[in-house]
């Protein structure tokens, strides 16, 4: 069976030639697509508060939207693989786009049950979860045609992302405060259609490198699925970061949604300190964004990658547990996010260095849906801390587990490989496949150091996330 997509795809660029046509295009369709979520996190719960006055109904609206999310983005790898990300991505953006265009319609017209959300919240999970998958599938062939590395790349990718989870927020708040959150909606569905353009004028699939093995068109969904899981299983590095990435994410969320609202309001600070935390930390992290995306390809990956985490990561427990006053805890927040820009260009360059463009999509939404596993699970762990112990205690917990979630991974022999890869040079003949390797899986679009091949032989390889 072979690929089913009739769109032409295109060579990144011509020998010689620079376009930056792809990396803009697929920079202004994340901004508009990540903005789309932003504003979604915000009016879809008020939405929910202010016209059922449940809570309850209010937490399982957001479940019924991110569940799907997280298993629809998990399963999809083999079609995008198949069929293509573009198509994927549009297909998905203007699915998204409907459902959030009928929620406010059949709420004005009197005919938007609870059970009816339910289902348009799951259909958009489950369209976008696919979609927001597909789109950072273009990145390497944007890169290479425009003639940046990885680095600068996906260092530009977390600044728009970053600025994306600023500004988002932002505007739902002014045009839910302005207008009501049922146009709040709107104004994601506009956004999701937006993307969707966007994707469809100024995108094509990604072709393999010309010294890459082109992936199996004929094997079955549950082949490519398996193939995908074994890669991401066998390979040594990127496990390992993912693992970090599942353990952080998860510890973040016990955080932001428990230990955070908890200490402004034992603290005194109220409220408006939460908006303030969170605001400083996403300022500085998209300065550190860009300037990753200006110098980070210059800089040794794996002392940047820890330090930035642990930098990003446990300072703030320790100030907050230890008392300190509000403009103290901003000023670590700051140098934190500073911290924190560092690390999704580096996760991006060695994910797309070391998984070839046949396996991208079933490997790094995969990926992807690991890390984001145990985030549900993250507001539970918080809360039965505080309950037990009391804020101080769990602050110190949750700080100490992180820095082990930093640590224990990092200073793995495996991490060795994480220095930057070189392309084999024009004309020379690829580099042998490891003797445990299979040629399916084989990661050709570049050469693993000698360091790595060392000390990572699986039977398949695999590559913020």
């Amino acid at each position: 069976m072979t690929t089913e997509t009739t769109e032409t795809t295109e060579s990144p660029a011509a020998p010689g030639a620079r376009s930056l046509r792809g990396l803009v295009g697929m920079l202004a369709a994340n901004a508009s697509a990540l903005s789309a979520n932003r504003v979604l996190a915000i009016a879809l719960p008020w939405f929910v508060l202010t016209t059922t006055g449940s809570i309850g109904k209010t937490g399982l609206v957001a479940f019924c939207q991110v569940g799907p999310y997280v298993i629809a983005q998990a399963l999809s790898g083999p079609i995008i693989d198949r069929v293509g990300p573009k198509k994927i991505s549009v297909i998905g953006d203007t699915v998204s786009m409907t459902a959030m265009a009928v929620a406010p319609l059949l709420y004005l017209s009197g005919q938007l049950s609870f059970g009816v959300l339910l289902a348009l919240m799951a259909v958009v999970g489950i369209a976008d979860g696919p979609a927001n998958g597909a789109k950072g599938l273009f990145l390497p062939s944007a890169t290479r045609a425009a003639r940046v590395s990885f680095e600068r790349g996906t260092g530009l990718a977390g600044a728009v992302e970053r600025t994306a989870t600023t500004a988002g927020p932002a505007v739902a708040g002014v045009v839910v405060a302005s207008f009501g959150s049922v146009y709040a909606l709107w104004v994601t569905a506009a956004l999701f259609g937006l993307s969707a353009l966007i994707v469809s004028t100024t995108l094509t699939n990604p072709v393999p490198e010309p010294h890459e093995k082109p992936a199996d068109d004929s094997a079955s969904y549950l082949t490519r699925l398996r193939e995908g899981a074994d890669f991401l299983r066998s390979a040594g590095l990127l496990r390992s970061m993912i693992g970090m990435l599942a353990a952080t994410n998860l510890l973040d969320q016990a955080f932001m949604s428990v230990l955070l609202p908890v200490w402004a309001k034992e603290s005194g600070n109220g409220p408006t300190a939460i908006g303030l935390v969170v605001s400083v930390f996403a300022a500085t992290s998209i300065v550190a964004a860009l300037v990753a995306a200006a110098v980070a390809e210059r800089l040794p990956r794996r002392q940047v990658y820890l330090i930035g985490f642990v930098i990003g990561g446990i300072p703030r427990f320790v100030a907050m547990a230890a008392g300190v006053p509000l403009w103290a805890v901003l000023g670590v927040l700051a140098v934190g996010g500073l911290g924190s820009g560092f690390i999704n260009p580096i996760i991006g360059a060695v994910t797309y260095e070391l998984i070839p463009i046949g396996l991208l999509g079933r490997v790094k939404t995969l990926a992807q849906a690991v890390t984001w596993a145990g985030i549900p699970f993250g507001g539970l762990v918080g809360a039965g801390l505080v309950t037990a112990a009391g804020l101080t205690p769990a602050l110190w917990v949750v700080g100490g587990l992180y820095l082990v979630a930093i640590v224990v991974p990092g200073m793995s022999k495996e991490w060795a490989g994480m220095r930057k890869q070189q392309a084999p040079a024009a004309g020379s003949p690829a580099q042998e496949p490891d003797a445990m390797q299979s040629d399916a899986t084989q990661p050709v679009a570049t050469q693993l150091v000698d360091e790595q091949r060392a000390v990572d032989q699986p039977a398949t390889e695999m590559a913020r996330v």
